[in-house]
């Protein structure tokens, strides 16, 4: 299973785009969120994929973060939803826009991308929700905030808006993280816990 590609981009035709892999010419199917962190043609990218292989085809799915694949898996886990509906929600909100949604329950948010209904959007929350609980459970290894990580964290938690003084609270109560997603998932697993607010 192809499990990340590092070539030159050599074609752009949203959603799809061509990687040259040493001659071969891989189609990749991305989301916005990664389209438009794109270099410009024939320069190098690297992207994390999803394989997918049917009787009839093989399907390359491309991210720039493993976040973003981790979402886009779990997803398609979910009834009826499948590769272009999963690869649309990821289109039309950030991993950080959909765990808010998540968060708060905006229904209406998630009805705005196309595909999605009022009854799609209710699935999706209520499966999601123990989604953002999973992947903050994935913080598991004893190590230590760096300053740098700290700060960025705060910053994605006030991006997600939850309040200056409880952000740098919340944060100085967890420190078994060192990377900013991890940090992320950590800090909004006891933030739900506690039932912070923004």
């Amino acid at each position: 299973m192809i499990g990340r590609l590092q070539g030159v981009l050599i074609e752009t035709k949203p959603p799809q785009i061509m990687i040259d892999v040493a001659g071969v010419g891989y189609e990749v199917d991305v989301p916005m969120s990664t389209f438009y962190q794109l270099p410009p043609l024939n320069q190098s990218v690297t992207l994390l994929i999803h394989h997918v292989v049917r009787e009839d085809a093989q399907l390359l799915y491309g991210f720039y973060t493993d976040l973003e694949r981790q979402w886009f898996r779990q997803l398609l886990k979910i009834t009826g939803v499948g590769p272009k509906l999963a690869l649309s929600v990821l289109s039309g909100l950030s991993v950080e826009e959909l765990h808010r949604a998540i968060l708060t329950q905006d229904h209406v948010r998630l009805t705005h991308i196309p595909g999605v209904g009022k009854k799609t959007a209710e699935r999706l929350m209520l499966e999601l929700k123990q989604s953002v609980v999973k992947f903050a459970e994935l913080t598991a290894s004893p190590t230590i905030y760096t300053p740098s990580v700290k700060d960025e964290v705060i910053e994605a938690l006030l991006a997600l808006g939850y309040q200056e003084r409880e952000a740098t609270k919340v944060i100085e109560q967890v420190n078994d993280v060192s990377s900013v997603e991890e940090g992320i998932r950590a800090t909004l697993k006891l933030l739900m816990r506690t039932g912070g607010t923004r």
